[in-house]
């Protein structure tokens, strides 16, 4: 069974991309096999693991646009067990194109219906709850949103959250969502009584694990691999991997699968 993950926050720069590509290095050295699919037009994601957006001719425009499968648009990365399905400039066009299509809210839903020999699917959304959004949101078993232990950060968590309960309501029951805090500095007094106070706000619906600052993880981006891979005794590297086994636990509990 393939268990398919949405990083979203409709606020830039909490590190985003930065766990959609570390949790899934990290899944992969818990054995996991991970696909991770680009749909932010930035292409953060596919720069991230050493691609070219420009370059990428199979992107997941021809997933979302021409009907193809996940399979012909992923391709390897560096990392064994780890795969992408990188963005390309014309993603610029989805969030125009895609509402005037039938049932938009659903075709990525319908590209990942048949099954995937992966594990995990996690998809690294743009910062906007637009029609991309969307889409990862109905296709995906859990929402997980980064977000800073500061004030504008946490309350921009009201859009993300309010996009998370219109598609639960109208056309995803299933979904859950847990929040994680990152590039926490615990220097910071602010970022102290924040952290508190999601976790008392929050409460089950929040990770226990928290990732804090660590400039290791910019330069594993420019390196174009997880942080698993580019500093693996960093606090950073090990941070993610405890946050991988926190969702591994999860998800076995959840579906109740066999240790």
């Amino acid at each position: 069974m393939t268990y398919f993950i949405a990083v979203a926050n409709q606020k830039g720069g909490v590190a985003k991309t930065t766990t959609a590509v570390s949790l899934g290095g990290a899944l992969v050295e818990n054995g996991q096999e991970v696909l991770l699919v680009d749909l932010d037009p930035q292409g953060d994601l596919t720069l991230s693991l050493g691609f070219n957006p420009a370059d990428a001719r199979h992107a997941i425009t021809d997933v979302l646009f021409n009907w193809a499968s996940p399979a012909s648009a992923s391709r390897e990365t560096k990392i064994t067990g780890l795969d992408l399905i990188p963005s390309n400039p014309e993603m610029e066009l989805a969030e125009r194109f895609l509402p005037i299509r039938k049932n938009f809210e659903s075709i990525l839903r319908s590209a990942v219906s048949s099954p995937l020999n992966y594990d995990y699917v996690i998809f690294d959304c743009p910062p906007s709850v637009g029609a991309i959004t969307t889409n990862a949101l109905n296709a995906a078993d859990l929402l997980i949103i980064p977000t800073l232990p500061e004030f504008f950060s946490v309350y921009a968590l009201r859009n993300v959250l309010g996009a998370y309960r219109r598609v639960r309501s109208k056309s995803n029951p299933n979904l859950v969502f847990r929040i994680l805090i990152t590039m926490q500095d615990l220097r910071n007094r602010i970022h102290r009584d924040m952290s508190v106070q999601l976790k008392d706000n929050f409460s089950t619906n929040i990770f226990e694990n928290i990732i804090q600052i660590d400039t290791k993880l910019r330069e594993s981006s420019v390196a174009g691999l997880p942080i698993t891979k580019y500093a693996p005794m960093t606090r950073s590297a090990e941070q993610y991997a405890a946050l991988s086994k926190e969702l591994i636990e999860y998800v076995k509990q959840k579906y109740k699968q066999p240790a």
